[in-house]
């Protein structure tokens, strides 16, 4: 259990948290949400003891077993596949030391290097590294490529498979989608619904958070506010929280209209002075209820498209590819006016080739691809980043392609993708890699096309700022062929779906959750053909039938045993605390939100009140005691397991 207490944290000059109160149970799967820059990243440097706490402290950290997923990756001569086993470190240090022993002929310390191999289920770890490979879109000549061979997007691939091998207690992960397609989500997806550990993930993929987590760590406010559910569950809540927040705020603001209409009337009267200074004590002692922001700070939409004729654009009979190679054939495609497609299929397959043959930056290899009168085609894809102008600003990169609009329209413009006042004037050289891609999609936006081709337009974009544009999407007119792993994104904004697979482009009848069925029921069948096929053991340098010592394993075995049996009752006690601090947590969380009933507050429900202000009380009591005998049961089992 990790347990923040009174914390503050800082980076730099700015506040990121405040007196934050959080408790995480064991075996939770929690998704931490908040506006870029509220300090999600901060959090995870905290538990990786990256930064200190300002105040307060955090307990139940040490000990733990972390994993995280690292956002950069070093070139490296290492194979994929060894450093993805490299995660594993106890494992891949013992596999050095058993190729150094064998390289020698050293075979009695081979056998107790096996022994340990064996002790730490590591035989099959090679096996285990190509499944997360395979399913993570790696194809299976992949693993044995350098991890230098490999581009940004692909290595932070391998950091998060070398961060899913790594044994943990916690698991953090920054982003894990965002490099990845449909199907590798999917599958990710599924081995982290089975992860046993503690999981904390930042992610703006809402489907991906409600098909993982159970509970929302909401940073906002310089606090952190814990919601049960996934992440339809928390807007949910947090709409009827803010709902009831708006209502106690305009209750409270008509009762200090009240006071400052007496004050103001009495305060100088003799027989009232008394009365009015009373009323100012009550002003002063009212607890302050900030008004209920809603309002997203991104609301565009798409202009009115030009006429076009029907279809926009049509591929007949044509073959794609790059100079020799065909990747998709006998391509047939009408895009007509108001066209929703979204594309599905593994990575690889060809969607982005299609994307590429459809705006005409790729030449077809044969075949005709012809544009309908009219047709203004909007491309965004996230190659558009490295092509911004890192001296020029957002109001400037507009500024080239409309020379004629009027500078004020153009930041009204930017205003509804967040870019206000200076921001709008600046350079974006110091942009991070979320307002860059705001930008590229307002350049796309603003050049008002008839078919937008969208690759992928949510990487680094925030919840708030996808749900925008799902909304303006919604709302657009013209056509749409979008390929994208954010299923709520895809789910509300297209309406026909095509496959690409095998070298063709196939309509997809049934719908997205049947094909993430169908790609999950694919892979688990690759996998079971791959165990049958052969059984990787530790590499291809170490002879798995080399001789052992038998007897140092047993010996190791039976310690072992001893060891377990030993800790098993200290174990037992500390569940059985853990339970009941679930039971109480839940308690406290009920209770805490029967007190944001402002109707709780009238004069006659305040026996109702007192009642669960005293309950409130009990069960925080209650609550501290069980931390307090979980951390000392905790200290226990950490002195045997170091003995």
């Amino acid at each position: 259990m990790i347990i923040f207490r009174e914390l503050g944290l800082r980076r730099g000059a700015k506040l990121l948290l405040q007196d934050t109160n959080v408790t995480i149970q064991p075996g939770q799967r929690l998704a931490l949400i908040g506006a870029n820059g509220s300090g999600k990243s901060s959090l995870f440097a905290l538990l990786l003891g990256e930064l200190q706490a300002d105040t307060g402290h955090v307990e139940g950290i040490r000990g733990m077993r972390l994993s995280c997923m690292a956002q950069e990756v070093e070139a490296s001569d290492m194979p994929a596949l060894e450093y993805v086993i490299a995660g594993d470190s106890d494992v891949f240090a013992v596999r050095q030391q058993l190729l150094a022993a064998e390289a020698k002929q050293d075979y009695e310390r081979a056998g107790v290097l096996y022994s340990e191999l064996d002790e730490l289920n590591g035989y099959d770890i090679a096996h285990r590294a190509e499944v997360l490979l395979l399913g993570l879109g790696f194809e299976q000549g992949d693993q044995h490529r350098k991890v230098s061979d490999f581009s940004g997007g692909w290595r932070i691939r391998l950091n998060l498979a070398k961060a899913l091998m790594t044994p943990s207690d916690l698991l953090l992960l920054d982003e894990p989608t965002n490099h990845l397609d449909l199907d590798a989500s999917f599958w990710l997806q599924q081995w982290l619904q089975n992860y046993q550990g503690t999981m904390l993930l930042i992610s703006h993929d809402r489907e991906f958070i409600d098909a993982c987590c159970q509970q929302v760590l909401h940073l906002e406010h310089k606090s952190i506010t814990q919601y049960r559910g996934n992440y339809s569950s928390f807007e949910q809540q947090r709409a009827e929280r803010l709902a009831q927040q708006q209502a106690a705020f305009e209750k409270q603001q008509r009762r200090i209209g009240e006071i400052d209409e007496f004050v103001r009337r009495f305060r100088y009267k003799a027989t009232k002075a008394k009365q009015a200074q009373s009323r100012l004590k009550e002003l002063e002692r009212m607890q302050s209820i900030a008004p209920a922001h809603i309002d997203s700070p991104f609301r565009f939409r798409f202009p009115e498209p030009k006429r076009a004729s029907d279809p926009i654009l049509s591929l007949n009979r044509a073959n794609l590819g790059y100079g020799d190679v065909t990747v998709l054939k006998k391509v047939n495609l009408q895009i007509h006016a108001g066209a929703r497609i979204g594309l599905l299929g593994k990575n690889g397959a060809g969607k982005s080739t299609l994307l590429k043959s459809l705006t005409g930056l790729q030449s077809l290899l044969s075949g005709d691809r012809v544009e309908g009168a009219h047709c203004q085609i909007g491309y965004f894809d996230q190659h558009q980043l490295e092509a911004l102008d890192l001296e020029a600003s957002p109001a400037l990169h507009l500024q080239r392609l409309s020379p004629q609009a009027r500078e004020q329209e153009i930041y009204d413009f930017l205003g509804g993708f967040n870019f206000h006042g200076s921001v709008a004037s600046s350079e974006i050289r110091d942009f991070s890699g979320g307002e860059k891609a705001r930008l590229a999609l307002a350049i796309t936006v603003w050049q008002r096309p008839n078919l937008l081709i969208m690759d992928e337009p949510t990487n680094h974009l925030d919840l708030e700022m996808r749900h925008a544009l799902t909304v303006a999407l919604q709302a657009f007119t013209g056509a749409v062929v979008l390929v994208t792993h954010d299923r709520h994104l895809l789910g509300n904004t297209v309406d026909e779906l095509l496959l690409v697979h095998d070298g063709l482009v196939d309509e997809y009848k049934d719908d997205i959750a049947a094909y993430q069925k169908w790609v999950l029921s694919r892979e688990s069948g690759s996998v079971r053909e791959q165990e049958l096929a052969s059984a990787v053991e530790i590499s291809s340098d170490i002879d798995p039938d080399t001789e052992r010592n038998d007897a140092s394993r047993k010996a190791q075995r039976k310690a072992s045993a001893a060891n377990r049996a030993k800790l098993q009752p200290l174990k037992k006690s500390i569940a059985r605390v853990e339970r009941k601090l679930a039971e109480c947590q839940q308690r406290l969380t009920e209770l805490e939100q029967r007190l944001t009933d402002t109707s709780l507050y009238e004069a006659e429900n305040k026996s109702e009140l007192d009642d669960v202000l005293f309950d409130q009380a009990r069960q925080s009591q209650e609550h501290a005691q069980l931390e307090e005998q979980w951390l000392q049961l905790q200290e226990e089992l950490e002195g045997l397991q170091g003995d």
